[in-house]
């Protein structure tokens, strides 16, 4: 069996799986907590059995050597887990990465250099990539956040800003969760609903416009036509577009003058705006599943804060529908696009007018698959849109990209 490992390095974290690309079977998947932190501690899941231990964790290359420690409790050393590829998530390519990248040194050094874009997250995904490679000498791959947005029509990448500062700094719209909204917008191409109703519209694939709503902890919208991303929500950085649980998204730029005018840092207001806003800053927690149950006790905070979440949400696929022409498919992911039927049918209930429904039972009924949540007519107006559940799997997409691009050599 060829197996891929893949690695999530965060500031203070490791996310890991071991799976088969070719079957999409997860073998072992953790994650180390708190590193360089006191308290360290360390999750994985393998032969149907939960381990979990409070350890120290100084540092990565402690993080690595616990993992390898791990898979060998867990019955496979590393040397002996088949490893044809080791897939790392890097959250910002810049305009350097458009796709997968075979990681050597003078990639870990671009990807370096790409820090000022992306300084919360690319410094720790560097530091996996480096000890990483000192601890196995198989194949390094690098996937970016942004790779799928690279080609975005330059009306939706390009800010109205002075041109040669734009291009001094680097500035445009990048787009992030790549990975993800690409992995689910193939999958609802090929979802057979979909093909279906293609067929019966006399229709090809290059034609279907999907709008892909990845809400998470961060959120993201996304505009596809046949395949190819025409507009995404978050820019520059992950911190524009939707109200996510601890990020503001949107706002107008003028309010950092106006708090920083009135005392604040610069880095005070990056701290406010990426940490303390959001559904956190309205209504004091930022898990949407808290916030339902301060939204069922009548918290008025609660209240706003889902009215304002779902408001940009509604104003995103609307948008969007803009930019396409019309929508074929409207897709919920990640944890709560997958789970929560209440964001679900507050962002449909107010768009009718654009032929989206939303079919109660099905829509609250739990499931891991991917599903249509519309209503399914008795007889199929030509053109009606469906509402569709797809599971992400980052993971999976990260691990297939890594195994073909080492198997093209």
């Amino acid at each position: 069996m060829s197996t891929v490992l893949v690695l999530n390095s965060g500031s203070s974290s490791l996310k890991y799986q071991l799976l088969d690309p070719a079957t999409g079977k997860v073998i072992i998947t953790g994650i180390v907590e708190r590193i360089g932190q006191e308290g360290g501690s360390v999750t994985q899941k393998a032969n149907g059995e939960k381990l979990e231990r409070e350890l120290p964790v100084p540092d990565y290359r402690e993080a690595l050597a616990i993992l390898g420690r791990l898979f060998t409790e867990a019955g496979m050393p590393l040397a002996e887990a088949g490893i044809t590829a080791v897939g790392h998530r890097v959250v910002h390519g810049g305009d350097v990465f458009s796709a997968p990248t075979l990681v050597d040194d003078d990639v870990v050094a671009a990807i370096r250099d790409l820090i000022p874009l992306a300084p919360l997250h690319n410094p720790a995904n560097l530091t996996g990539i480096e000890v990483a490679r000192e601890f196995l000498d198989v194949p390094h791959v690098a996937v970016f956040d942004t790779a799928f947005f690279a080609d975005l029509p330059a009306a939706a990448s390009t800010y109205a800003l002075d041109r040669k500062v734009a291009a001094e700094h680097g500035v445009r719209r990048y787009g992030f969760h790549g990975t993800s909204h690409q992995f689910v917008s193939d999958a609802v191409a090929a979802h057979p609903a979909v093909v279906a109703k293609l067929a019966a519209e006399g229709r090809g694939p290059e034609t279907l416009r999907q709008v892909v709503l990845h809400l998470g902890n961060g959120a993201s919208a996304s505009a596809i036509l046949g395949g190819r991303p025409m507009d995404t929500s978050m820019g520059l950085t992950p911190l524009e577009g939707l109200v996510m649980g601890t990020r503001s998204g949107d706002i107008d730029p003028g309010v950092v003058f106006h708090l920083m005018r009135g005392g604040m840092s610069g880095e005070d207001v990056d701290t406010l705006f990426n940490k303390q806003s959001g559904v956190l800053g309205l209504s004091g927690v930022s898990d949407m599943r808290e916030l339902r149950r301060l939204v069922a006790d009548g918290d008025a905070d609660a209240r706003l804060a889902r009215d304002v979440y779902l408001h940009r949400l509604r104003k995103y696929v609307g948008a969007y529908a803009a930019v396409l022409g019309g929508i074929d498919v409207l897709t919920f992911t990640a944890g709560v696009g997958e789970n929560d039927h209440t964001v679900r049918s507050g962002v449909v209930r107010e768009l009718k007018f654009l032929g989206l429904t939303i079919d109660p039972a099905t829509n609250e009924a739990a499931s891991g698959e991917a599903r249509v949540i519309s209503v399914r007519p008795q007889v199929e107006p030509v053109e009606t849109p469906l509402v569709m559940v797809v599971p992400t799997n980052e993971e999976l997409a990260i691990a297939r990209q890594a195994a073909a691009l080492v198997a093209a050599g």
